[in-house]
């Protein structure tokens, strides 16, 4: 009966992982599908993802450098647009864009003993009349989202670590030894 139990729980660490993922896929194929309103599987995943290398073709020439200027201007300066158009711009900038901004994998003092893993986004925050303190992100467990929080520049110390590493350890609870 254990070798049985053993076997099984040993097949569900390797099925579900690669069932889920596959499953994940799929859903995602298929909303871009019926986003774009094409009836063969994949055919609008293709299309969007080939419109979106063509925008990103076209924006490195200088018409094309020109018309994202004139779009970036008209919303940010649009009250309600601006803010969810900025928000989305500066995290997709920060994994993807030329200046990366989690790049600076840190550890975190909370107290004696206990430090948290996140990324260095401030150095500086005399701008909010806190010259000594910086802004630390710090990724959740198993979710796409975190928290920043303000700390003494002292409570900071640099890892001389990958950062999609620090990232897959922070994501993974702990669990990950990614090496990218």
């Amino acid at each position: 009966m254990n070798w049985i139990v053993k076997n099984f729980l040993r097949g569900l660490v390797i099925v579900v992982p690669v069932a889920v993922t596959i499953w994940v896929i799929v859903r995602a194929f298929n909303a871009v599908d019926r986003l774009v309103g094409f009836k063969y599987p994949g055919i609008g995943f293709v299309v969007i993802v080939g419109g979106t290398l063509l925008v990103g073709v076209l924006a490195s020439n200088f018409i094309g450098r020109r018309f994202v200027a004139l779009t970036h201007a008209i919303f940010n300066r649009a009250p309600l647009v601006r803010i969810i158009y900025a928000s989305i711009k500066d995290l997709l900038e920060a994994f993807v864009g030329d200046q990366k901004r989690f790049d600076r994998p840190v550890a975190v003092s909370i107290n004696d003993g206990v430090m948290t893993l996140g990324f260095m986004t401030q150095d500086d925050l005399s701008f909010l009349a806190m010259p000594e303190r910086v802004a630390v992100y710090l990724p959740f467990s198993y979710s796409m989202s975190g928290t920043v929080v303000i700390v003494q520049s002292s409570r900071v110390t640099p890892l001389a670590a990958d950062s999609a590493s620090v990232m897959a350890l922070i994501v993974s609870g702990g669990v990950s030894r990614a090496s990218v």
